[in-house]
């Protein structure tokens, strides 16, 4: 297995990484062997991949680039096939539609949403949409000045796109027919003020859509119906006791659909949630220190028997193992070091 390492590279994002890294796992997922460094590329800081794994996409913080590579499945080697202006500032999110004839981008900085089009052979072409959100800035005077769409994702069906914004404490709703993206009847649902919806995943089975909240560090479940979303539970992700500074980062589903993950950035850890079968409903299970410091991304292994974390203020991916009875992560260590790691993707070697 393969897996793909971005980092922030800048001093404005405090990077002190060096670009895209391929890494080599071996079997047990506990020991990684650099095999390529992608250098030349500013804050490559959150991928997606073609299905067929045949190609990586790469946002770039800070900056108004999409990268698109490809991926040589028996080397594991990238090769840049090109990059195209956003037309937006801090695209910190992209999503591939059913077709995978087009990439939507959230623009962080800018506030807008854009479609990308994509050749047969993956490369990105002009954008040919540009969305810009509209609403009222939440209450943090820091975080919260204007629109910062921070995700974009599909729904199962491909039909609709969901886009978290934690500047205006909104989740914008689209559906996307041919390329372009129109805000659904509903077109958005509000959160709390100063919650600052950020990230978001689907249940692999119910028709249910979590989002977690970065600035009251929260998780929000919302019951789906085909572009349309009713708030069902809102829950925290703090232990008790911690009363510390924290915000939240990723999120993500187990695909047995038995466990939620989402990881507290200061309290630095990954929380488990369980989730109720037929409801989707949550119940805290408990919380696993990452081991490093900030974890601002983290994701399941290929086999999903694997978590691993990036600690973007201790350099360091750090490798947790799965109970499958339970989906408690139990640490294994560091398994790279790596600049201000923000993003790791996994393709299996053929």
């Amino acid at each position: 297995m393969f897996a793909y390492v971005g980092c922030y590279t800048t001093p404005d994002r405090d990077g002190r990484g060096e670009g895209i890294e391929a890494w080599r796992l071996n079997s047990d997922g506990d020991q990684w062997t650099k095999i390529q460094h992608v250098g030349g590329l500013e804050n490559p800081s959150l991928f997606t991949l073609r299905r067929d794994r045949s190609v990586l996409y790469s946002v770039h913080g800070g900056r108004n680039l999409i990268s698109a590579f490809s991926i040589d499945r028996s080397t594991g080697q990238l090769t840049l096939l090109n990059q195209m202006d956003c037309r937006g500032n801090n695209p910190v999110d992209c999503a591939l539609d059913p077709t995978e004839r087009f990439l939507v981008v959230g623009n962080y900085g800018s506030g807008a949403v854009a479609v990308m089009p994509l050749e047969a052979d993956g490369r990105l072409a002009s954008v040919s949409q540009l969305i810009t959100l509209t609403g009222t800035p939440g209450p943090d005077p820091v975080h919260q000045t204007s629109s910062h769409p921070h995700a974009v994702i599909f729904d199962p069906t491909g039909q609709y796109v969901i886009v978290p914004d934690k500047g205006f404490d909104k989740t914008f709703l689209f559906h996307f027919v041919d390329g372009r993206l129109d805000p659904t009847k509903q077109a958005a649902i509000e959160s709390k003020a100063g919650a600052a919806p950020r990230h978001t995943t689907f249940h692999p089975s119910l028709p249910i859509l979590y989002v977690n909240n970065e600035l009251d560090s929260t998780v929000t479940v919302f019951d789906w119906n085909a572009g349309h979303v009713a708030e069902a539970q809102v829950i925290s992700t703090i232990p008790d006791g911690h009363d510390g500074r924290n915000t939240t980062a990723e999120i993500a589903a187990s695909p047995c659909g038995r466990s939620l993950y989402v990881s507290n950035r200061g309290q630095d850890s990954v929380v488990l949630f369980h989730v109720a079968p037929g409801t989707g409903r949550l119940t805290y299970a408990g919380y696993t220190p990452t081991g490093g410091k900030r974890p601002r991304f983290f994701t399941l292994d290929l086999t999903a028997e694997r978590l691993y974390a990036a600690n973007q203020d201790s350099d360091d991916i750090t490798g947790f193992r799965i109970d499958p009875a339970t989906g408690v992560p139990s640490p294994m260590g560091i398994v790279a070091r790596t600049g201000s790691p923000s993003a790791i993707s996994f393709v299996r070697s053929s």
